[in-house]
């Protein structure tokens, strides 16, 4: 060890400050967990990293009944219902008359700034912008080092690790091979996705299946929209211009009756989809929380939700575990999370096999998808399953 490192001694060590990192310090914090924060990114790099979020109510729960923030419910706009549009025509799935339940459309942008602004307020540990991350002692003494961004080099010892460092986790890496499986689906198609300064074309989500590829039409706020359609992986987005993506878009949902607004696009981008689960979700002392431990495509709006789920339970079981001085909570932590994550890879994989055009895809393949989406939107119980799931399950299913 460098002799002019500086130690720290800490419970909890946390690498990741996306929303799973940020959120489990602050429910940590409210148990009496001191906990200690890195990323590599900068707090202003992440905040300008523009990403969709649909928020389920146990999501949006716990930003407000935790006391992170309640701009989601100033600044979010309550959905009641998405529409499936196949077939040349619109369907309504409607949330409150299925199952009684709502999501909230607010960015991930936005809760990442609400729990970094709540972890500040709180005097909580946060080291953005770190360098030359490290971890080891994962059975006994974890211990992280890394170089903060005034150039001071840290080694933080901790009773337990939690790696919640997205889907290109460094902690995930360090579970040794005999110790982990690990489940992969690869697609073979990705989202064109644009934001654009127009007004909203819908109320709610549009899910548009057609012959041509599959398109999402979401909203961001009245002027700022998102849309997606589906791509080859390879695409490149820079090659698109303008007229050639709103023609796209345009043909597809027009297929089924839709007219989009239209405007300057001001970000476009080509999102891959991948499918991805490591179990079990801990190892000795060092236990993984969201992106780290799975993905899911964003068909479903499941990956905020899930890493929100994961660390509700977690910081739970991380208090049992501090009490005790005991690493046995965290396999708990593990199965119960698990259940969770399998039932939306289920469902994530369900609504993206369901509405995107395969690349050899034939007509019959096109109409029996149309096939079964009339069987969904024409059966109650059909569309209580797509409700109950899209809007999230109880806390404990």
């Amino acid at each position: 060890m460098s002799p002019s490192r500086i130690q720290i001694r800490t419970r909890i060590g946390i690498v990741g400050a996306g929303p799973a990192g940020l959120m489990l310090s602050h429910l940590l914090a409210r148990a009496g967990i001191d906990s200690v924060v890195i990323d590599l990114r900068s707090r202003r790099e992440i905040e300008q990293t523009h990403r969709a979020g649909i928020l389920e109510q146990d999501s949006v729960d716990l930003l407000v009944d935790t006391g992170v923030s309640d701009r989601v419910l100033r600044d979010g706009y309550r959905h009641d219902g998405i529409e499936l549009a196949f077939g040349g025509g619109g369907h309504r799935i409607d949330f409150q008359g299925l199952v009684g339940a709502s999501t909230q459309l607010y960015p991930q942008t936005d809760v990442f700034v609400d729990l970094a602004d709540a972890r500040e307020r709180d005097h909580g540990d946060v080291r953005f912008g770190v360098t030359g991350v490290s971890v080891d002692g994962l059975v006994s003494t974890p211990v992280m080092r890394f170089t903060d961004a005034d150039g001071a080099d840290h080694e933080i010892r901790a009773d337990f690790l939690v790696g919640a460092d997205g889907s290109r986790s460094l902690c995930r890496r360090e579970v040794p091979e005999a110790a982990r499986r690990q489940y992969f689906r690869e697609y073979p198609f990705a989202w064109f996705g644009i934001l654009t300064e127009a007004p909203p074309s819908a109320p709610e989500l549009i899910y548009n299946h057609s012959p041509r590829g599959f398109a999402l039409i979401s909203q961001r706020t009245e002027t700022l929209q998102r849309m997606y359609f589906q791509c080859d992986p390879t695409e490149d987005a820079d090659t698109w211009s303008d007229d050639r993506i709103w023609e796209e878009l345009q043909s597809r949902v027009g297929a089924n009756g839709h007219t989009l607004k239209e405007g300057p696009i001001i970000s476009r981008t080509v999102l891959p989809f991948r499918s991805f689960v490591q179990e079990p979700m801990h190892h000795g002392r060092l236990v993984l929380a969201g992106d780290s431990a799975h993905t899911v495509p964003p068909t479903g709006a499941k990956g905020l939700n899930l890493a929100l789920a994961d660390v509700r339970v977690l910081a739970q079981e991380l208090e049992r575990a501090v009490a005790a001085k005991d690493p046995a909570p965290l396999a708990s932590y593990s199965e119960h999370a698990l259940r969770r994550v399998w039932k939306a890879q289920h469902f994530s994989y369900w609504m993206t096999t369901m509405l995107h055009t395969l690349p050899d895809a034939t007509p019959f393949d096109v109409r029996r998808q149309e096939g079964e989406l009339a069987s969904l939107t024409g059966s109650t119980a059909g569309s209580m399953y797509l409700a109950e799931a899209y809007t999230g399950w109880p806390k404990g299913r």
